[in-house]
């Protein structure tokens, strides 16, 4: 923590205009699920695709080259978000493009899922079970594949109704063939509330004005952009590669910065302090 007397007046803030007036905003790789696992890096919601039998070797080769050439550009914490976006959306809309070409079909997805070794952080099922019973909305925005993370939450039995995810989606066609994404391309750096305005969860989100915000780059800071006169934002970064470089940069940013942290304990903790002592 850069600022632990910050901390706690956002907390105290949030206490005091209550439980209902709270909305969880969340990316999904690597912040919701875990980044490694017995020192074995845990794929993303693309890799988990990348890496099953519904890809090509040789669509595998070109993604691993994708992901060679633009994810230590993602990183790069010398680099302006100016300078990184146009190279995130030349990465995804090319990883798109390979996907396309590979006629994915929609029932294959929950055992490509199953195969893979994605897991929610230590601690989720405590997390989603406590917002569900509260209702307090998680939504999550993500850069990934929507049809994929939501099969993962699936899976771990806690997609409540409460939860609602904003990410790319593919677009099936009447055989169940993936044919195209649906809509805008959601990129790392495009991810933020202001997508709600055009659905119609927005209404019920306006009277929720403070936000406790989880994310895994900095990329992840505008998620709540959109949210209308917001009151309290707690931002907590998971920090999971590369600490020594990115450190101060995501201590100047994040609120609350967890190194290396495979588990949900301290939004668990944060959530517990707010539901525990909520009038």
């Amino acid at each position: 923590m850069r600022d632990p007397q910050r901390v706690q007046e956002v907390l105290h803030g949030m206490l005091k205009a209550g439980l209902d007036t709270i909305q969880v905003i969340s990316d999904f790789d690597m912040t919701l699920t875990r980044f490694a696992h017995n020192g074995k890096r845990c794929p993303t919601s693309h890799n988990i695709l990348d890496n099953s039998q519904l890809i090509s070797d040789e669509c595998k080769i070109k993604l691993k080259d994708l992901l060679n050439k633009y994810y230590p550009i993602e990183i790069d914490s010398s680099r302006t978000v100016e300078e990184k976006l146009p190279l995130m959306v030349e990465w995804w809309t090319k990883a798109h493009e390979l996907l396309v070409q590979q006629k994915i079909r929609k029932d294959q997805l929950a055992l490509a899922v199953q195969e893979s070794d994605a897991m929610l952080r230590d601690g989720y099922q405590w997390f989603f079970d406590c917002l569900h019973q509260h209702s307090v909305p998680l939504l999550i925005f993500s850069a990934g594949l929507g049809d994929v993370l939501e099969e993962v939450i699936r899976q771990a039995a806690v997609f409540h109704p409460n939860v609602k995810v904003f990410s790319n989606y593919m677009d099936f066609d009447e055989t169940g063939v993936m044919t195209a994404f649906k809509g805008q391309l959601i990129h790392i750096y495009n991810k933020r509330e202001g997508a709600l305005l055009q659905t119609g969860h927005f209404q019920e989100l306006r009277a929720r004005p403070n936000v406790v915000l989880l994310g895994d780059s900095l990329g992840d800071l505008t998620m709540a952009d959109g949210v209308q006169e917001v009151e309290n934002v707690l931002k907590i970064g998971f920090l999971n590669d590369k600490v020594d470089e990115r450190k101060q940069s995501y201590l100047n940013s994040y609120d609350i910065v967890l190194l290396q942290d495979e588990t949900m304990e301290v939004p668990n903790a944060i959530l517990d302090f707010l539901v525990t002592n909520d009038k």
